[in-house]
């Protein structure tokens, strides 16, 4: 599955305790050929030190070992070698597998708790900023889950929607004299009020920044029947065909997804400004560790692709280089970026990822406090 699948509920239930051994398998993957011919060998690699991790545990029964082990056989014989994105996340228990292919770099490691390990999906949702988008006409209405790299069509929430359609009827048109505009006609209008109504349960289930694609007509009686599009970030006033490829989509969102971007990232330096005007800042790892550890952070902010490898001393954090860093030191956290965002997160804290050398000056990451 893919980060655009992670609402928080499927979050929050993927946190739960699971009966032991939960078995959480990451490793970084490769987009193209020729890196990518390396995976399948770190794979096996991988999977290797897991049985054996599960062979050896002496809270492992034997029953218990062997289901985790077909459930993780199954996982890999499932892997599509085609769909790899930056890491993949593979998640098992006696019971059930789960394959996560995400839009950012996660360490080789194999865990064995009594829950999952999220903090790389919780890390890639946030940072994969994932948005709605609905395309509506007056028959039809589409709910598209998206990225910066991608769009599914969402079958959830009662979408997609088609409107029902009485069949003509001359005698009516006669005494009208006329036949119905599209946009004034009363069926119309009762169908987009129940778009409106299924986007906002959508949106309360899972909040998301908004965009609308329509004809002009249609976006403006949407407008006027329904409560959901004062939340919309972005707006394209276009038709779209029912013939019409996520790619397509993609490519006519672009725009309003670059200007919001841009008005983010604005939005974020302004708070950031703020947060330093009223002392109430923390810029560099070590001190936006220490704030969300605290609960004092209310916004961080983080370059997208910022990795770094530390080691923990005397509740401060020394970064270390790859390849001096000793992974089996319970001190040293390969990815400690992505589980200080899921900390802020748990924390209550708004997390953002801006693009690359926005905060070189920052130390690549920086927060605004609550106090």
């Amino acid at each position: 599955m893919d980060t655009d699948a992670l609402t928080t509920g499927l979050l929050k239930e993927l946190r739960a305790a699971r009966p032991y051994p939960a078995l959480s398998l990451t490793m970084p993957t490769h987009r193209r050929a020729p890196d990518n011919a390396q995976d399948a060998v770190r794979l096996r690699n991988l999977v290797a030190k897991a049985v054996s991790r599960l062979e050896a545990d002496p809270a492992v029964t034997r029953e218990a070992g062997n289901a985790v082990k077909e459930q993780l056989d199954r996982a890999v014989t499932e892997l599509d070698p085609r769909r790899t994105l930056d890491a993949l996340v593979v998640l098992v228990t006696a019971d059930e597998h789960q394959i996560w292919q995400i839009p950012r770099t996660a360490p080789d490691r194999v865990v064995l708790s009594d829950t999952y390990l999220t903090r790389n999906l919780v890390a890639a949702k946030a940072q994969a900023q994932p948005f709605w988008a609905l395309t509506v006409s007056a028959e039809h209405a589409v709910l598209w889950s998206g990225t910066q790299d991608g769009l599914n069509e969402e079958r959830t929430g009662g979408f997609p929607l088609t409107a029902p359609r009485e069949a003509p009827n001359p005698q009516r048109e006669e005494r009208i004299g006329d036949t119905p505009s599209t946009f004034t006609d009363e069926e119309t209008r009762n169908f987009l009020r129940t778009v409106d109504e299924k986007l906002r349960t959508v949106l309360a289930e899972d909040p998301r920044p908004l965009y609308l694609v329509g004809l002009a007509p249609a976006l403006a009686l949407l407008d006027e029947v329904g409560e959901s599009p004062k939340s919309a970030v972005g707006r394209v006033a276009k038709g779209v065909p029912a013939d019409m490829t996520p790619g397509d989509l993609l490519k006519e969102l672009r725009p309003a997804l670059d200007e919001r971007r841009q008005r983010f990232a604005a939005e974020i330096d302004g708070r950031l400004d703020e947060a330093r005007g009223r002392r109430a800042f923390a810029g560099g790892l070590d001190e936006v560790w220490a704030a969300v550890r605290e609960g004092r952070a209310g916004l961080v902010a983080v370059e997208e692709h910022f990795q770094q490898t530390v080691r923990v001393a005397d509740e401060h954090l020394e970064p270390v280089s790859g390849e001096a860093a000793d992974l089996t030191d319970s001190s040293v956290r390969e990815d400690i970026v992505d589980e200080l965002v899921e900390a802020a997160l748990d924390s209550g804290a708004d997390v953002v990822f801006l693009a690359d050398d926005a905060l070189t000056e920052h130390g690549r990451i920086a927060a605004a406090l609550r106090y």
